[in-house]
């Protein structure tokens, strides 16, 4: 096989052209770093090579550019990561960004844990399911979370005190009532709290 043509493309990829058809689109820097140009001869096994190395490329510059904007849990991270290439590349990616200390779990449940319990004023409970959601391990999650004192009852009446002032309007008492379930408060919680700020 003979590549023929590499015509750039946008988002710093190239279109590489085999024995007269297009084949692919590749890495721009991948390319310029193995030396690949026109008139260039490969086998199967060359362009498959290749074709792991750009992938691998794009995968890593589509890595540090996601943290560079702001911290990833590793599933996260990885999830990203795969819609725009494969679930090798994805991996590898997300593995050279914890050796080199960008990403980690448990930074990350700390940071998200503080903002959903001190700026979201979620539940302990609630708080969780998130952080399970972002693929945080039950015992990282436990951990972060043990280490976090808050009274759950004074969250409660932060909620209402900034969000509904006047609860003792019923409309608005129930509006206060579901969004705190949102929130991840039980029933029995939520209903101190109210008694508290009615007496």
């Amino acid at each position: 096989m003979k590549i023929t043509a590499i015509k750039p493309r946008r988002k710093a990829l190239s279109a590489v052209y085999i024995d007269g058809e297009f084949a692919v689109n590749l890495d721009t820097q991948a390319l310029l770093e193995n030396r690949v140009n026109v008139g260039m001869e490969l086998n199967d096994e060359e362009l498959h090579e290749l074709i792991v190395r750009s992938n691998d490329r794009r995968a890593k510059e589509k890595a540090l550019w996601l943290i560079s904007y702001r911290n990833h849990s590793k599933k996260e991270l990885r999830d990203k990561i795969r819609r725009t290439c494969d679930a090798d590349a994805a991996e590898h990616a997300v593995e050279r960004m914890e050796e080199l200390g960008l990403v980690n779990d448990r930074d990350f449940a700390e940071s998200y844990a503080r903002k959903l319990l001190y700026t979201k004023r979620m539940s302990k409970r609630a708080a969780a399911i998130e952080l399970r959601r972002k693929g945080i391990d039950r015992e990282i999650i436990d951990e972060v979370l043990d280490s976090m004192e808050i009274d759950e009852q004074e969250q409660i009446r932060q909620v209402i005190a900034r969000k509904y002032p006047n609860v003792s309007d019923e409309k608005i008492r129930r509006r206060a009532v579901a969004a705190l379930q949102r929130l991840g408060y039980g029933w029995e919680d939520i209903k101190a709290a109210l008694q508290d700020l009615d007496e």
